[in-house]
């Protein structure tokens, strides 16, 4: 039988006081991209209940979308809001619903794209992703809570209070209340999302309602509208045409769909069913199908009150609609005291928005970063994660001075990336399967592309915040890379029957002595030479048996991982093989593995490398091999504090 050792780092000191606090609470370690089912550790709840949660980002939209589709479309904002309506239901629905079946524990498109593209290629590439899963999430963040400040201050009960005349200070404070929230310990508020949310769609469909029957009775707002609509566009093709190529301004509105399969683990399957994750996922598409078509309804009916009630001056900068159009209606046509129990409804799922996007980008860190190697340890805490989440949005904030226009270009590049890598990463996977939907899936893929190129021509500073968000994730990314690369790095070491015998055999016979060796050939010939090379070199007497271990580097773009060692003899040389992404790392961790198992300590002999060293450093960094002796020494230096406990490295030549 094969043996499976854990490796083990030498104990650190326990935390106390103020560290205690900060970096007790870790996130989840998942295991990989596809996290197994017994390491969930999320409550279940029903798909409705959890469409809530993901519903305070999708469903909260509607507190600014009408007024930037207004200021994007003008009048035609109903006809573009119809098209985001039909890209919602018939485009980005069924694209979610393939991420879902291919990601059941909310891992979403972008591992679909890791599998799909190997080694560093596909990390470098979800690094990228990463980029513009910040700018969605951190933009959710600070552009929810500039609309909820908006909200405030344009209260009429708010506007002789004069302290609440400061926008960029009322935001940061609503942003500093959202961290202090995650610092006391935030996890998943279930029920407060669904009275949120519950509340809100109600409040929302009273001012709708509302604005549908003075349309009805006023019929002459409507008819101007159409008048004004089709004097200005002429015919209805025309309209059409001009919508499509509004509609990237619209882009907003489809921002809950990443959202919706992220939040795919606290989804309850059916219990009655044999396979749970099945059950997951025919559930998931239910939240994200209801989801749609609630927003869809929302969407289009409060396109058509807005426009056709809002005087059009008063959606613009400075006007009472810009960034609050149906809360314009509710204080025009029910009051002030509704209106502002539509404020406070408005600004509290605003700011829980918030809070689904901190809790969106609390797992996607954890989940990606620290396994790439590129996120120092304590990146698996909450808690420091939550303060250098809340310093990026204050830093945003006060940048655009909680202007809610201002960052709605960088907000739409964000979920439209993400929206157009999840078509990508569907069609590629269909296309790989044989499925004929591939080619309806190329064509969804064709029109996202299509929509995120024109968005950024229109509106260039997105790409550009966008952008600042990557290079700052693949910088820092990389630099942890080299910082961490001289950790442990091996989790697991699997030895099978044949090392295990060759390891007890060693051992048996006095001090355990082990040669690195570079397979080149593998004869007899090959060990017999290299043997005869380093008994001279380190004067190992001709007495001691030794062992050759030999190291081949596999994926050198993984950063942990399992060491599995094999035995083999070849004309009497005892000879162990592995594979794994770093060779000094993993001689590390088998020496260590030695003294654990046999009670001594072991000695590695190294030739000395030929070269310049900072280019063996740098080829070890990006290929796992370099100047292997000395990396393998501060690598045990690092794992083992005790020198008189640590395996002994010896290089001659």
């Amino acid at each position: 039988m094969s043996e499976i050792y854990t490796s083990k780092k030498t104990s650190e000191v326990p935390l106390r006081g103020i560290k205690k606090w900060l970096f007790g609470e870790q996130a989840a370690r998942p295991e990989g991209p596809h996290e197994p089912e017994e390491s969930q550790i999320h409550h279940q709840h029903s798909w409705w209940k959890v469409m809530c949660l993901t519903g305070v980002d999708y469903f909260s939209t509607l507190g600014y979308q009408p007024g930037i589709a207004f200021l994007a479309a003008g009048i035609l904002s109903p006809i573009a809001t119809f098209v985001l309506v039909l890209l919602s239901l018939f485009a980005a629905l069924p694209v979610y619903g393939r991420v879902a079946e291919e990601s059941p524990h909310g891992e979403g498109s972008i591992s679909m794209l890791e599998a799909l593209l190997p080694r560093w290629k596909g990390k470098l590439f979800v690094l990228v992703l990463l980029g513009f899963v910040a700018t969605d999430f951190i933009i959710t963040i600070t552009l929810s809570a500039a609309d909820a400040t908006a909200h405030i201050i344009e209260n009429p009960f708010a506007k002789d209070i004069g302290f609440l005349h400061h926008p960029v200070i009322i935001t940061l404070a609503l942003i500093l209340f959202l961290g202090l929230v995650f610092l006391k310990g935030f996890k998943e508020a279930i029920g407060l999302a669904i009275v949120l949310v519950t509340l809100y769609l109600g409040m929302n469909s009273i001012v709708i309602l509302t604005g549908i029957y003075h349309i009805i009775i006023h019929p002459t707002v409507f008819t101007d509208w159409t008048t004004a609509l089709f004097t200005t566009h002429g015919n209805p093709f025309l309209m059409i045409g001009l919508a499509l190529l509004l509609f990237p301004k619209l882009a907003l509105g489809l921002s809950g769909f990443e959202t919706g399969v992220a939040v795919m683990p606290l989804v309850e399957g059916n219990t009655t069913s044999e396979n749970p994750i099945k059950g997951r996922i025919i559930n998931t598409k239910k939240l994200l199908k209801t989801a749609a078509l609630i927003m869809s309804v929302a969407l289009l009916t409060s396109s058509i009150v807005t426009t056709t009630l809002i005087p059009a001056h008063e959606f613009a900068k400075g006007g009472e609609a810009n960034g609050r159009a149906l809360a314009y209606l509710a204080h025009e046509y029910l009051g002030d005291f509704f209106g502002t129990l539509y404020d406070v409804s408005t600004i509290m799922i605003l700011w829980f928005a918030g809070s689904s996007a901190m809790a969106g980008l609390l797992n996607i860190v954890p989940r990606y970063l620290p396994r790439y190697g590129m996120a120092p340890e304590w990146a698996r805490a909450i808690r420091p994660l939550v303060l250098v989440f809340t310093g990026i949005a204050f830093l945003v904030t006060i940048i655009f001075q909680a202007d809610v226009d201002a960052q709605a270009g960088a907000y739409a590049t964000g979920v439209l990336v993400l929206m157009t890598s999840a078509a990508v990463a569907v069609t590629l996977s269909q296309w790989k399967k044989g499925k004929t939907a591939k080619w309806g899936f190329m064509i969804i893929s064709f029109a996202f592309v299509y929509t995120t190129t024109v968005n950024i021509i229109e509106r260039p500073e997105g790409l550009q915040i966008a952008l600042i968000f990557v290079a700052a994730i693949v910088f820092f990314s990389l630099i942890s890379r080299v910082m961490r690369s001289t950790e442990l790095r091996v989790e697991t070491i699997e030895v099978d029957d044949k090392a295990l015998e060759l390891i007890q055999r060693i051992a048996a016979q006095g001090p355990i002595r082990i040669i690195a060796n570079r397979k080149d050939k593998g004869d007899a010939a090959e060990y017999a030479w290299k043997e005869n090379e380093k008994r001279e070199d380190n004067h190992i007497p001709s007495t001691d048996d030794i062992l050759f271990f030999e190291v081949s580097v596999a994926d050198a773009s993984t950063f942990v991982g399992v060491l599995k060692v094999r035995g083999v003899e070849i004309e009497g040389f005892k000879i162990l093989r592995a594979e794994s992404s770093a060779v000094p790392n993993a001689i590390a961790a088998f020496m260590l593995y030695l003294r654990d198992k046999t009670g001594k300590i072991p000695h590695i002999y190294f030739g000395w490398t030929e070269g310049n060293p900072l280019s063996h450093m740098m080829k070890y960094v990006a290929f796992g091999e370099g100047d292997t002796a000395p990396v393998t020494r501060e690598v045990l230096r690092q794992a083992e504090k005790n020198a008189d406990r640590r395996p002994s490295v010896h290089v001659g030549g």
